[in-house]
């Protein structure tokens, strides 16, 4: 399996760092620009790569939809970076849902 989410993950939070010590680094860097407009400019930026994987998988062909997927899967990656959450903890929660059946799983967070 590649490892390219995690290399994108370090490259994400080297930016997040680098921005901190420069903030000149938004001037050069897509990664850091985003993250200088905060964390609600990512999720916007987030929800907006959604509605075009949506699109794609409704209207366009399979080369589409997995640039639009690529798209998608690196905005939720600057969102979990900016706000700290590594992705270790996104695939802990996967395989702790690893197994069960979606109904069950959905049903117990709507109990708690």
């Amino acid at each position: 399996m590649s490892d390219i989410l995690f290399r994108l993950e370090a490259i994400i939070a080297a930016r997040k760092a680098g921005l901190a010590r420069d903030p000149g680094l938004a001037e050069t860097s897509y990664v850091a620009r985003l993250l200088a407009k905060g964390e609600a400019r990512a999720a916007r930026k987030l929800g907006e790569e959604a509605v075009e994987t949506l699109v794609a998988a409704l209207a366009e062909d399979e080369a589409a939809l997995a640039g639009e997927a690529a798209d998608l899967l690196f905005h939720l990656l600057l969102l979990l970076g900016a706000r700290g959450v590594p992705l270790a903890d996104v695939f802990a929660a996967l395989e702790a849902r690893e197994g069960l059946s979606g109904l069950d799983e959905k049903a117990a967070r709507s109990e708690g």
